[in-house]
């Protein structure tokens, strides 16, 4: 069974505070993004444990710490199942604020379910993908939602980007999420991100923010550049997603969206 694990970006992310289980309470708008995917392979097998075979981008982590492992001994853990081998083809930069392991995981959730017979409903795969991390949860269900909490508290949300063209830009150093939540200054802002998000998209730069950006931008220029590259560009609207470093704009035109200097952009058609 072979299933594509799209990424996501984060319209706006609002960090409100820190809570007393060492988590942060956040909301942010998160959107997928079809066209930039890691591409999974799960088969069954008549061994009992998990066989595990990556390609494409290499990945900083040991292949037993790899999220499409953890996301296979969750399910046998709960549900007795036998073994798989796993294909991971990655195309989705990781260490870039994009969901990329969280989307592979989710999607090796969902293929056991499938290869398996659990027929789990859906608010027990959102639980066990939760179990994971904060973002696993949201590709579950895979629209756009607004998600609250860790991230795993989400609700439906009805935003379009339909014929829009989206850049997203790697940066080629990293950020890790310890580094973003240990700069960050926790505030709730006086206009909740839902409200904000229904003003036109031509208003929301300078409205709708990441709350990480201010830190880790004064400790990478390099993703400050690339987010004033895109606008520069012609970008509607432009901003690092999630703990960064990736950085997307959107644009309405696409030449505008292809004539971007950078060196290894993607570029996609939203539906």
């Amino acid at each position: 069974m072979i299933l594509r694990a799209n990424c996501k970006i984060n319209l706006g992310l609002d960090v409100l505070r820190r809570r007393d289980d060492g988590y942060h309470d956040v909301v942010t708008a998160m959107f997928p993004v079809a066209g930039l995917y890691d591409e999974v392979e799960v088969t069954r097998t008549t061994a009992r444990g998990v066989s595990f075979r990556a390609g494409g981008i290499a990945v900083d982590c040991a292949p037993d710490d790899n999220l499409c492992i953890r996301a296979f001994r969750l399910m046998q853990q709960r549900y007795d199942i036998d073994g798989v081998a796993i294909r991971l083809d990655k195309r989705v930069p990781f260490g870039a604020g994009l969901g990329g392991g969280s989307s592979d995981a989710t999607a090796v959730l969902l293929a056991l379910d499938e290869l398996f017979g659990l027929r789990l409903p859906e608010t027990e795969l959102i639980a066990c993908a939760a179990a994971l991390g904060s973002d696993t949860a949201f590709f579950v269900r895979n629209i756009p939602q607004l998600c609250e909490g860790r991230g795993e508290v989400m609700s439906p949300l009805s935003l379009s980007l339909s014929g829009l063209w989206i850049v997203i830009v790697k940066p080629s150093e990293g950020v890790s999420t310890r580094e973003a939540y240990a700069g960050v200054v926790p505030h709730v802002p006086p206009v909740p991100l839902v409200e904000r998000l229904r003003r036109p998209i031509n208003e929301w730069q300078g409205l709708i923010t990441n709350d990480f950006e201010p830190s880790v931008f004064a400790a990478h220029p390099a993703i400050l550049d690339a987010k004033e590259e895109l606008l520069a560009a012609g970008a509607l609207y432009a901003a690092m997603s999630g703990s960064g470093s990736a950085v997307f704009g959107l644009f309405d035109d696409p030449q505008r969206a292809k004539s971007l200097r950078w060196q290894t952009p993607y570029i996609f058609r939203m539906d």
